[in-house]
């Protein structure tokens, strides 16, 4: 028999009347705070069930909340197995796809909450299934019971550090990339998996963990299937760091480890929206970042791929190369640099030398656009200066009452 399952998550999560709650992890109660039940004898045979479960629930939060040193080792096994018996289940069919309204209040878990409680005690019964079954019950259409679970899952983070992550995720990717080599073609269900599963791990904070082996799998499904180079060199574009630097090298190494692999019609999908990220890596004020994506043109494999495509991929990565050569103050990354340009300048001269020419024209342009912009601000400023009743006139006709500073 299944008692009802938002009263049993009040023994792990006890909702207080609203004026009662104080913050911080601490539950501290008195005894006018908790609402007096009658005994089970004194109310008619026809409301004794449903007074049985608030005694339940109060004697339980009530033992816990008013004494010290109570929750001994015994306890947990007792606590653990009543919650799960009497709240894990499957859910029916949704008759209620969008929810009921609820305006949940702020809860305070009692249980987990309690200064006796010791986690290194309680990991022995609040495993990883215990958490799973814990998530599923978010399905409920109870909002009440959801906002419950939603503070004891919370505080269940807080006090087990052990069962945020996975520390074994290096040793899987390693094994599925011995295993991805025996895929048979066409993958099907397999590119789902690298698609929706393995790229998202690049997103991960702790990428570094896991990195080379995740690199590993990915390079593994494009030798398989070239024609997934596109959406894989694509969804790494899309998770590339912004202000991370060193997981930024780890995309750089991963991305020439494709270019290992990639087929030539396969590279000209993807070359352009590649060599813009490069150029950015290039202007990277990090040294690392800049010094890795500037060792792309000691690859000679990746050399022939440009040389093929000079025409579109020069444009793009010319700027950042000839700007950073004059303004970079890092000698190493000076001299891979001038090592980049040579090489585009013996693959084609006139070709260089049009985009030497462009970019001047264009440095030209942004310098005499500048100089503009400069000359019709001291202008204004004069203006401002010769006539302050003007613009304080102005001022006031636009319902700006302040004076125009001078």
């Amino acid at each position: 028999m299944q008692l009802c399952s938002v009263p049993i998550l009040g023994c792990l999560c006890w909702e207080l009347p609203s004026p009662c709650r104080k913050q911080g992890t601490g539950l501290s109660v008195s005894a006018g705070k908790l609402q007096k039940l009658p005994s089970l004898k004194d109310v008619p045979p026809a409301d004794q069930e449903k007074l049985f479960i608030p005694r339940l629930r109060h004697e339980m939060v009530e033992y816990i909340t008013h004494n010290q040193n109570v929750i001994t080792e015994p306890i947990y096994p007792v606590v653990v197995h009543m919650f799960a018996v009497n709240t894990f289940r499957t859910f029916p069919p949704s008759s209620n796809p969008r929810g009921a309204e609820f305006d949940p209040e702020e809860d305070e878990p009692t249980f987990l909450a309690s200064p006796d409680f010791q986690p290194n005690i309680a990991k022995k019964y609040i495993a990883q299934k215990f958490v799973l079954q814990l998530l599923e019950l978010f399905d409920s259409e109870d909002p009440q019971e959801r906002d419950f679970l939603k503070t004891t899952l919370h505080r269940i983070y807080g006090k087990f550090l052990g069962l945020r992550h996975h520390n074994g995720i290096a040793e899987l990717l390693e094994i599925l990339g011995s295993i991805i080599n025996g895929f048979a073609l066409p993958l099907k269900e397999h590119k789902i998996f690298l698609l929706k599963v393995l790229l998202p791990l690049h997103k991960v904070r702790s990428l570094s963990v896991y990195h080379p082996q995740l690199a590993y799998c990915v390079v593994q499904f494009l030798e398989k299937d070239n024609t997934l180079t596109e959406p894989v060199v694509m969804a790494l574009l899309k998770y590339w760091p912004k202000t991370h630097s060193p997981k930024e090298v780890m995309f750089l190494n991963e991305l020439e480890a494709i270019l290992d692999v990639i087929e030539p019609s396969e590279f000209v999908k993807i070359m352009e929206p590649l060599f813009r990220q490069l150029a950015k890596c290039v202007s990277s004020p990090h040294f690392q970042v800049a010094e890795r994506a500037l060792y792309y043109w000691n690859n000679e494999y990746i050399m022939s791929l440009i040389s093929d495509n000079a025409a579109k991929i020069l444009p793009i990565v010319f700027p950042s190369l000839y700007r950073n050569s004059k303004t970079h103050c890092n000698k190493i990354i000076h001299g891979l640099l001038y090592n980049a340009l040579k090489l585009f300048m013996e693959m084609n001269q006139k070709l260089f030398d049009d985009c030497t020419q462009q970019f001047k024209a264009e440095e030209l342009k942004e310098k005499l656009k500048m100089k503009v912009q400069e000359e019709a601000w001291v202008k204004i400023e004069n203006l401002a200066k010769a006539n302050p009743q003007v613009l304080k006139k102005r001022a006031l006709e636009h319902g700006d009452a302040r004076p125009p500073r001078a």
